[in-house]
């Protein structure tokens, strides 16, 4: 039986339409996960709901547990993570109010605890990471996103940055040249931890803003959640049409 696991990011305090039904704070060996994880049942599903920077705290990207929010999920049952990400836009067409289903990930984090490989035992986790995220849940993602009419791009490179600043222009001139579409300060260690602990992780990622030096306007946080806003509605129906798709 396969378990939906959500994991909500900048904006996303709550799962719109999510009927809370109980909350867990599983043990960890790592400490404790960002906040209680929420049970709750959406539409005819039940699943699970994790605020990673915390409610009504907020934690900065690089002191997120992010070992103990997936260890967490994995100890109440969870077999798949939707990852909610909100991010800058940096490819053509990335502009704010567009959801991306991104494809591949590069890492430019540092100092966050990457790993549950200790060094303990003989068995190493060389994961393979070719494919970032899982290809079965990404195919259950678009397609339900192209049978719910809802725009999106269906690929792309979120690169990571280690925050809590925004970027310079010549940093996302840097990531752009890399290959990167969007960027972001959330989605590694998440997407390798995951993998790690044999869950399915894909991210669905809500353009907020052009990333910076791409448009003329200031960033400004208020910008930001005028358009966190409108795209939480649009995420919440997606997943609540996952989470019915039949896959849990």
């Amino acid at each position: 039986m396969r378990v939906l696991g959500i994991i909500g990011g900048t904006g996303i305090d709550q799962l719109e339409g999510l009927e809370i039904v109980d909350s867990h704070t599983p043990d960890t060996p790592y400490g404790d996960s960002s906040r209680p994880v929420q049970e709750g049942r959406l539409g005819a599903q039940t699943l699970f709901f994790l605020q990673r920077h915390g409610s009504p705290r907020a934690i900065p990207p690089h002191l997120i547990n992010y070992r103990a929010n997936l260890w967490a999920l994995q100890r109440l049952g969870v077999t798949d993570v939707v990852a909610i990400n909100a991010v800058g836009g940096i490819g053509e067409g990335m502009r704010p109010g567009r959801l991306v289903i991104p494809d591949q990930v590069i890492d430019y984090t540092w100092g966050r605890e990457h790993t549950f490989d200790t060094g303990v035992d003989d068995t190493l986790m060389h994961i393979d990471f070719t494919e970032p995220y899982d290809p079965a849940l990404r195919g259950a993602l678009l397609d339900t996103a192209a049978r719910q009419c809802i725009p999106h791009h269906d690929e792309g490179v979120h690169g990571v940055m280690q925050g809590p600043r925004l970027e310079t222009a010549a940093e996302i001139r840097r990531m752009a040249r890399d290959g990167c579409d969007l960027v972001g300060m959330t989605g590694m260690p998440e997407a390798s931890l995951a993998r790690e602990l044999g869950l399915a992780y894909a991210s669905v990622c809500m353009v907020v803003n052009a990333a910076a030096g791409l448009d003329n306007k200031p960033l400004t946080l208020d910008m930001m959640r005028e358009t966190l806003q409108r795209e939480a509605a649009v995420v919440g129906r997606l997943l609540a049409a996952v989470a019915a798709c039949g896959r849990f």
